[in-house]
């Protein structure tokens, strides 16, 4: 049964792919308003909207776990309220159910905070989105095998980078290297030999690479670790503290539903690292290295921090009018939905903007239509690493945002 928690007034692809101060920096951009009576402003024409169907919410991530999903949570917030769902179980071991404020592996989700360090740095001079990143980083590319690439062009996808060969969502190979610590100039190294894909700017391809190639820039240029940067310029200002860039650490902090691959058994019993779950076999996979998509990927977080971060971050509370439109504007390429941090969703009229994020165990979505009127978290734990993106998300999403189907 799910779990249904509902508030006062106050995804991401379908199949294919949404306080009293603690110390720290001052906002450097807008002035904050109440996440209570949001009101479009000058931020976009309102939305229009479905009513919240919030039996439909329920029904979408009702009977957990199944063959696909251990656990799921929701938050849907916005003009006509907010609603936050659980369903399943945290721990297979022990039966806990899953908690609404649970932290989860964001995944790619990552990209987004990425995106709006680099444009923050625009905003203040450091960075020309129009001047090619091998002005910045002159040794990481080799010299004469990759045309100039912009910074732009870095955060939208149309870079032509190759993309890193690591098969991490291979099961076989994440058991043998779920610890393994890689160097984000590592994973550069490995997938720049094959050469360019494609020109800059003829073609968009989703990929970790140009995000990796952006944190060793925001390094470059601010002379810290990225994650210092996404700490002290988001983080801390929106008193997000159950957000974190993890670096070396391995683990979870905080309550958080652990993250399962099921495995086959070996002549009827379960292979060495699994435990048996009724009549299947399943191996914990909450723990690992997170090194391999680094800023495109490693970040934790919880559906209220995700919420406040968007809020804030389409808002202009993060980045002045420029650099915010950098968010909005997707390459006129055919096919392209990618913006700078952003992933653009066409859905029963509705246009989402946001992001999806997958890891071990954990694959999630974030997004918001533009003037904040329906905002959208998820996460559910999959059972099989490398798979298509389960049906449940595909529920939640048309749940979350379009008019239930009349008989």
């Amino acid at each position: 049964m799910a779990v249904l928690h509902r508030g006062l007034r106050v995804g991401m692809a379908l199949l294919a792919s949404v306080m009293a101060p603690a110390c720290g920096p001052e906002l450097p951009f807008g002035s904050e308003l109440e996440l209570g009576e949001l009101e479009a402003q000058d931020l976009a024409v309102e939305t229009a909207l479905p009513p919240l169907d919030r039996e439909a919410l329920g029904q979408a991530i009702a009977r957990l776990p199944n063959a696909e999903v251990t656990g799921a949570l929701v938050r849907v917030s916005g003009a006509d309220g907010r609603w936050l769902g659980t369903s399943g179980v945290a721990d297979l071991r022990t039966g806990a159910p899953v908690h609404a404020d649970a932290h989860f592996r964001i995944g790619s989700m990552t990209k987004t905070f990425t995106a709006t360090v680099v444009l923050q740095l625009a905003a203040e001079g450091r960075v020309d989105l129009d001047r090619p990143v091998q002005h910045y980083l002159p040794r990481l590319l080799p010299a004469g095998g990759y045309a100039p690439i912009t910074v732009r062009q870095l955060l939208n996808h149309t870079h032509g980078l190759p993309g890193v060969p690591v098969p991490q969502k291979d099961p076989d190979w994440f058991f043998e290297n779920r610890f393994r610590r890689f160097t984000p100039r590592e994973l550069v190294a490995l997938s720049l030999p094959p050469g360019p894909r494609f020109a800059p700017g003829t073609k968009q391809e989703y990929g970790n690479i140009g995000y990796i190639v952006a944190g060793l820039l925001i390094e470059q240029v601010t002379g810290r670790p990225y994650g210092d940067a996404v700490r002290e310029r988001i983080l801390r200002p929106l008193h997000l503290r159950d957000t974190f860039v993890p670096g070396n650490d391995v683990t979870i902090p905080g309550r958080h539903a652990r993250g399962y691959e099921e495995v086959s058994p070996g002549d009827g019993q379960c292979p060495a690292g699994a435990f048996a779950y009724g009549a299947r076999c399943m191996v914990d996979v909450t723990e690992a290295s997170q090194s391999v998509p680094w800023a495109a990927g490693e970040m934790i977080s919880t559906a209220g921090d995700v919420d406040r971060f968007l809020v804030a971050l389409f808002q202009g509370r993060l980045l002045p009018r420029k650099q915010l439109e950098e968010l909005f504007t997707v390459p006129d390429l055919p096919g392209a939905t990618y913006s700078a941090g952003l992933n653009r969703y066409e859905l029963g009229g509705v246009t989402f903007w946001g992001k999806s994020g997958d890891r071990h165990g954990y694959n999630n979505g974030m997004g918001a239509t533009r003037d904040l009127r329906r905002r959208l978290v998820y996460s559910v734990n999959t059972l099989h690493m490398g798979g298509a993106q389960p049906d449940i998300a595909a529920r939640i999403i048309a749940a979350a945002l379009m008019a239930p189907a009349r008989p």
